[in-house]
């Protein structure tokens, strides 16, 4: 099989697997390349597959949507960290979660300056 794993700017993988397993809205599963072809949307979670050489690589995946057609495998999800072994995992994940939590707050920060702003300028236009 063939996977391709996107994120919305990105390509993640593209290389050719043995298997992949992931977890969709009924639980989790795994396919092989023989495997009836299925659309499923993926919730948050472990996603893996074991690669040609026989090594099996974990991402933390964010949901999205999983596409088998034939021996193409695709997927897109909005967010996906890679690691190593399960570990690494969770630290990179953690890690990435407090960069967006950052990132949040400076966001809400802004649209809370833009809506003052706004009605003060309300409020001079009516006074």
């Amino acid at each position: 099989m063939h996977l391709k794993l996107l994120r919305p700017t990105e390509v993640v993988i593209d290389q050719p697997v043995l298997k992949v397993a992931a977890e969709g809205v009924s639980g989790s599963f795994c396919l092989l390349p023989h495997h009836v072809d299925i659309v499923t949307p993926l919730v948050p979670g472990l996603f893996a597959f074991e690669s040609e050489a026989h090594e099996t690589v974990f991402l933390a995946v964010d949901e999205g949507v999983l596409v088998k057609q034939g021996a193409a495998v695709w997927v897109s999800v909005r967010q996906a960290v890679q690691g190593d072994h399960l570990d690494t995992l969770q630290q990179a994940v953690q890690q990435q979660f407090h960069q967006l939590d950052e990132r949040e707050q400076r966001a809400r920060s802004m649209l809370t300056r833009l809506e003052t702003s706004l009605v003060r300028e309300f409020i001079d236009l009516g006074g």
